[in-house]
Formats: C-alpha cells, sequence, structure tokens
C-alpha cells in the first residue's frame, strides 16, 4: 500500500487491516476495497480534482437530508478518496417507491441559479458549472454546445447533425420553461444506483443544480425503473411534456458517450434528435 494512502488514512483515524482489494466499475478512476480497524471502507485514486468534486458532490447529497442512502466521506487528498463502504442487498419490497420518493426530496431542494460553484467531471469530461440564472441559457450553453464542439472536433459528428444539436439548443426558449434549479446527482445512470439493507443508495456524482429530469432521463436512458418508482417519484400524473424532457436531457448524455467511446453511439444521438425535431 502507497505510504501516502497509508498517511492519508492514520490521519483520519483509519488503522488498515490488510491489503487493498480492486473492485469492479471503475471504468475512470482505480476503486479499491479496504479493512480497517473502524470498519470497510472503498478507496478511489485519481486525478485530485475529479476527486474532489465528486467528494463535493456526496456531502451535498449528505446534506439534502433525503431518505437515500449517501456514502459518507471518510478522508480525500493525495489523488485518493476513501469512502464508507455501503453493503448491496437484495432489492426489497419497496424500494423503487422509496427511490423515487427520494429523488423527489433531492429534487425539492432548489436554488435560484443553474449550476454549481466549482466545474466537476462526468467520467473523464470536464464539466462546466458556472452559474446562470435561465435554465435553458445553462443546457445550451454549458451542457449541449461544448458537448457538440468537442464531438466536430474529434470528427464524430458531421456537418447536418451538428446543424440539428445547434437548432435544438437554440430553440429551448421557444417549448422549455425555465424553472428552479434543482440539485441533481448528475450521472444517475442505474450503474450508480445500489440497494443496500438501508435501502436505495446513490453514488458516483457529478452534482449540480438544473432541471430535475437531468436525474429521470439519465435512469431511462439505458433501462428504466419500474411503474413504482414513477409513481411515487411524480406523486401524481407526469407532466404532458415529460417525453419532450427526456429526449432533450438524454441528450447531453448521449453526446458524452459519443465523446468518451466513440461512433458505436452516434445512431443513438440521432435517434433522439429525430424524437425531438418530431415534438
Amino acid at each position: 500500500m502507497q505510504a501516502d494512502l497509508v498517511e492519508l488514512l492514520e490521519r483520519h483515524g483509519l488503522t488498515p487491516q490488510g491489503e487493498l482489494r480492486p473492485l469492479g466499475g471503475g471504468d475512470i478512476a482505480a476503486v479499491y476495497r479496504l479493512t480497517t480497524a473502524q470498519g470497510a471502507v472503498v478507496i478511489k485514486h485519481d486525478a485530485p480534482a475529479r476527486l474532489a468534486g465528486e467528494a463535493e458532490g456526496l456531502q451535498a447529497l449528505r446534506a439534502a437530508g433525503t431518505r437515500l442512502v449517501v456514502p459518507a466521506v471518510l478522508a480525500q487528498g493525495e489523488g485518493w478518496l476513501v469512502m464508507e463502504a455501503l453493503e448491496a442487498a437484495s432489492r426489497a419490497a419497496g424500494d423503487e417507491a422509496r427511490l423515487g420518493e427520494g429523488l423527489r426530496e433531492l429534487h425539492a431542494r432548489t436554488g435560484t441559479e443553474h449550476g454549481w460553484p466549482r466545474d466537476n467531471a462526468c467520467g473523464s469530461t470536464p464539466q462546466p458549472n458556472a452559474p446562470l440564472a435561465d435554465g435553458r441559457a445553462f443546457q445550451r450553453e454549458r451542457r449541449l454546445l461544448p458537448l457538440v464542439e468537442a464531438c466536430r472536433a474529434r470528427g464524430l459528428l458531421d456537418g447536418r447533425l451538428r446543424s440539428r444539436l445547434e437548432a435544438i439548443a437554440h430553440g429551448l426558449e421557444g417549448w422549455l420553461p425555465d424553472a428552479p434549479a434543482s440539485l441533481v446527482h448528475g450521472d444517475l445512470w442505474s450503474g450508480n444506483v445500489l440497494f443496500t439493507p438501508q435501502g436505495p443508495a446513490i453514488i458516483d456524482p457529478a452534482v449540480y443544480r438544473h432541471y430535475p429530469e437531468v436525474d429521470l432521463a439519465m435512469l431511462t436512458l439505458f433501462g428504466s425503473p419500474g411503474e413504482a418508482f414513477f409513481e411515487a417519484y411524480w406523486n401524481g400524473a407526469a407532466p404532458a411534456d415529460w417525453p419532450r424532457r427526456e429526449a432533450l436531457f438524454q441528450l447531453y448524455p448521449l453526446l458524452n458517450h459519443l465523446l468518451l467511446f466513440g461512433g458505436a453511439y452516434r445512431s443513438g444521438v440521432e435517434r433522439t434528435v429525430a424524437r425531438l425535431e418530431a415534438a
């Protein structure tokens, strides 16, 4: 075990017992589990700025005080992030409803500006968060257009698809009302939801404040939670324009996947653009 990690652990009152055990799923950071005298912990090793953003996001999610389980940050520094280890459990009756209720509670924590005090990252992609008062402008200037340009620069978008994406970005004021900025997880795909003996947990955030449908659209992008989740989240009927919002807020993660993983995701971008153009 590296000396700087041992020193960080001991400085925060954690006594290692045994060696680091690699965990799967660390596509961006190296992820390990470690037994300590104070209990099991999960440790990430990555660029300090990315880990600082994740630590801040976890702390913000815990401070929101929802029924969702969020791992505690135990230590952070020198390229390491040490967190409380969560124990996975089989999904229990009522867990999907609790996930929906907890996410609704999280999204009820609103602010006046869309964004976040600092930039962070979604995967390995830098995520600019400089606040803007109008959510449509934030989605256009901080999410869609930067990724459209990054994908174009790598030859992943042709001129026609780029123009269609830019038209969507510049047309948001024509149909999407501005709204208070909800606290969002920011990268809430199914792999970042865990079911634990204490209830549903969320991990690996890329937090900011924006439209709450950001998290819902990510959850439905690669699969979908069940009916109980949506009944609990909406606490009534879904908004009439939910399908259009779902398509809009799936564009950013799809463009990010196109940027990170290449042309296999281009067809998903094209289908989502077509859904928005047909709305």
